[in-house]
């Protein structure tokens, strides 16, 4: 039996559409957190912040900030994550550490007070967790699904003849394919 270049480019299709559906879900992982990582400076991926800024009158003076008028001024500003610690890195200027790394600063001759509340980010965060390899069985996966794509691009320029093949039209924008990346990787050294 003659294994002809019409069979070559069938197997080519099946092949690749299986591995396509296979990783499809990894491809649009790694698509959707790769958006947050390069955009992190201004995105975190990782949490979500929300800041609050009130300002308060009488509060008691950095002597008689004790746990209790600390736990006291949370509850007047409508904190309800638990106390952890407090400090002044400055005179009257009071920091709080809270539970799950939220944090209340207070200055206590103005009565200004900022609160930022840290929230993780649902589904993002573990996503964008991926790019830096989290662990053993993650190097595994991700060498498998690296070679996936090798596979599915190989039998995709493999599968089509002619014009819209390698030796055309898919020949040329390959090459184009190619050239954007070694450019800019040129124009940032």
């Amino acid at each position: 039996m003659k294994f002809s270049s019409s069979d070559f480019r069938r197997w080519c299709r099946i092949i690749h559409g299986d591995i396509s559906f296979l990783f499809a879900g990894m491809v649009l992982i790694y698509a959707l957190s790769g958006i947050y990582m390069n955009h992190r400076d201004t995105i975190n991926p990782h949490y979500t912040v929300s800041r609050t800024e009130v300002v308060l009158t009488d509060l008691p003076a950095q002597a008689d900030m004790d746990k209790a008028a600390v736990i006291a001024l949370m509850e007047r500003v409508g904190v309800s994550e638990r106390y952890t610690k407090h400090y002044f890195p400055k005179e009257n200027r009071l920091k709080v550490f809270l539970k799950g790394s939220s944090t209340l600063e207070a200055d206590l001759i103005s009565g200004s007070v900022v609160y930022e509340s840290l929230r993780r980010r649902p589904l993002v965060s573990q996503m964008t967790t991926l790019h830096y390899n989290p662990g053993k069985w993650w190097t595994w996966f991700s060498d498998a699904f690296a070679i996936a794509l090798i596979v599915i691009t190989i039998t995709g320029l493999a599968m089509l003849k002619g014009n819209r093949g390698l030796w055309g039209r898919g020949g040329v924008e390959l090459l184009i394919g190619i050239a954007i990346p070694v450019l800019l990787s040129l124009l940032n050294a």
